[in-house]
């Protein structure tokens, strides 16, 4: 079984950023990334509000450049999904889908993924019309009409997205207003290509080898309306990513509970960005989370010596 002095769990801006720091100490360290490495940031389209770039940056390029930085400084990054954490005595045994090992740090910047509508049809129509990253699969649906669920900021910019490549977009939201910030709201309103569709919830989808329309129902008057759209795009909020911790560690809300320098419950095992329970989840945030964990694991090691 492989033994490392520092495992990182997620390739997002926290982990890697972590791995970063754990590299230039030259720790034995590796990052165990389920998907690809950059996280939510690499399905974001444009990230405007992150420092160094006055004229934004594409999601997936800033975060190949992470990437690309933590290599160059000696990480080891390997594409498996964590499935497990267990204590051994010291050190940290973490079963993966390609594999066990063991580490005396480990880092959990597992981040979070999108929340499900928990609506009929669903499930079955995943992958068949219905998505939940407008950047991967957007192009699929080009001069076709789709649907954004959701009223924050990730569901305006995906809508805004979408108006590039879609014949229309229709914006559902449960309120009669938007959460997204003012600027964002600016440029959806002035978009001909989307349409507000406000005071509504998702009843169901329907359609049975394709999606092929949502049923709203207003949040008012409790009328339906089946609006036909050849996609739909999920965007209704995040939830950890955590079912490989268990109850192992101290969490509040579903998200994991640290001190300042991001520690958790269990010595040794730390914790950084989206999954830390916390008021702002930010690529910023995530970064300085990720710098002070890997900072945190080279200390915990030098005192261990």
């Amino acid at each position: 079984m492989d033994r490392y002095e520092v495992v990182i769990i997620g390739g997002g801006p926290a982990g890697l950023t972590a791995g970063i720091y754990v590299a230039r100490s030259r720790l034995r360290a590796l990052l165990l990334e389920a998907a690809f490495p950059g996280g939510n940031a690499a399905l974001t389209d444009q990230i405007d509000n992150y420092p160094g770039f006055p004229f934004g940056i594409s999601g997936p390029e800033l975060a190949d450049r992470f990437r690309q930085q933590a290599e160059r400084l000696g990480l080891e990054i390997r594409i498996a999904e964590a499935k497990k954490i267990a204590l051994e005595g010291d050190l940290k045994r973490i079963d993966t889908d390609k594999g066990s090992l063991v580490a005396d740090i480990v880092i959990v910047a597992a981040g979070v993924r999108r929340r499900e509508l928990g609506v009929p049809g669903e499930t079955e129509l995943v992958g068949k019309g219905v998505s939940y990253c407008a950047t991967c699969d957007g192009p699929f649906f080009e001069n076709r009409r789709v649907a954004v669920v959701g009223g924050g900021d990730s569901a305006v910019e995906e809508a805004l997205y979408l108006s590039g490549l879609a014949e229309r977009v229709y914006l559902v939201h449960r309120r009669d207003t938007l959460r997204a910030n003012r600027m964002a709201q600016e440029k959806l309103l002035a978009n001909n290509r989307i349409e507000l569709k406000l005071n509504r919830v998702v009843e169901r989808l329907e359609g049975e080898k394709m999606l092929k329309a949502l049923v709203l129902k207003d949040t008012v008057t409790g009328d339906l309306e089946r609006l036909e759209v050849d996609g739909a795009f999920v965007s209704i909020g995040m939830k950890p990513a955590l079912e490989f911790l268990g109850n192992l560690v101290e969490l509040k809300e579903g998200y994991i509970v640290t001190d300042e320098n991001m520690h958790t419950s269990v010595p040794g095992i730390l914790a950084a960005g989206d999954i830390r329970y916390k008021t702002d989840r930010q690529i910023a945030t995530a970064v300085g989370d990720g710098a002070i964990a890997g900072m945190e694991a080279v200390r915990l090691l030098e005192n261990r010596r």
